[in-house]
């Protein structure tokens, strides 16, 4: 029944399930994880995953919950930290962090652009830079 179901999206929708593919990929919490060990100067693990911060915000920017909060809220439970942690976590994220995170899953999804006849060589030259300074 599943494979049915797939087919049909496939067909029917092949960019939306491209797009999810390749985001839950490029977006994987170990791929995060791995942006955030090999950029964070400061910053380090404990408890609470970088790749559970970078979940909780993507519930508030794609506007599933209106705030921080209201996400912890949701998710405390799941995240078994306190919502202290979580504010400090997230006031701390090194900018180095930032910009490796942008560049690292900018580079991944362009091949989806690419695919559907997009392209920017402005933006290709952006990735080029190792340079994480703002």
């Amino acid at each position: 029944m599943l494979n049915a179901v797939f087919e049909r999206l496939v067909t029917e929708s092949p960019i939306s399930v491209m797009s999810r593919g390749l985001m839950e990929g490029v977006l994987a919490p170990e791929a995060l994880d791995r942006i955030f060990e090999a950029n964070a100067q400061v910053q380090y693990t404990r408890e609470l995953l970088f790749s559970d911060l970078v979940n909780l915000m993507s519930l508030v920017v794609c506007g599933i919950y209106p705030s921080v909060n209201a996400a912890y809220r949701a998710r405390a439970q799941q995240l078994n930290v306190s919502r202290t942690a979580v504010y400090d976590k997230l006031n701390g994220v090194e900018q180095r962090v930032c910009a490796a995170l942008v560049k690292e899953t900018a580079a991944a999804m362009a091949s989806l652009i690419e695919f559907i006849g997009g392209n920017s060589p402005k933006f290709h030259r952006s990735l080029q830079s190792t340079d994480y300074r703002w």
